[in-house]
């Protein structure tokens, strides 16, 4: 994706933040929850969406929060597989209440 690409995508996603990871370009958002099992139901969501779509992120979960980066490895960065999958993650009802 182009960096006008990417920006015009962007401002369609909610809290999504532009990152480096391990030298690719990704986005990333984090989420807060209530307690453990509101944070594994959110996780568990996540999950389907990736297995749906074969496109999986890198997850970093705690007690009451998630963070969930998308980056395309194999095509050393940003692709719109990482934008349409961070947009299906922010439709789900586990993570609309909490940012």
């Amino acid at each position: 994706m182009t960096s006008n690409d990417l920006n015009a995508a962007l401002t369609g996603l909610h809290g999504w933040q532009r990152v480096e990871h391990d030298g690719k370009a990704a986005i990333r958002r984090s989420w807060r929850f209530g307690d453990f099992h509101q944070t594994m139901a959110f996780v568990n969501a996540v999950a389907a969406v990736a297995h749906a779509m074969d496109h999986h992120p890198d997850l970093h979960v705690s007690y009451n929060r998630c963070t969930v980066l998308y980056t395309t490895h194999d095509a050393g960065g940003l692709t719109q597989r990482d934008i349409d999958a961070a947009t299906r993650v922010d439709a789900l009802p586990e993570g609309r209440a909490t940012a």
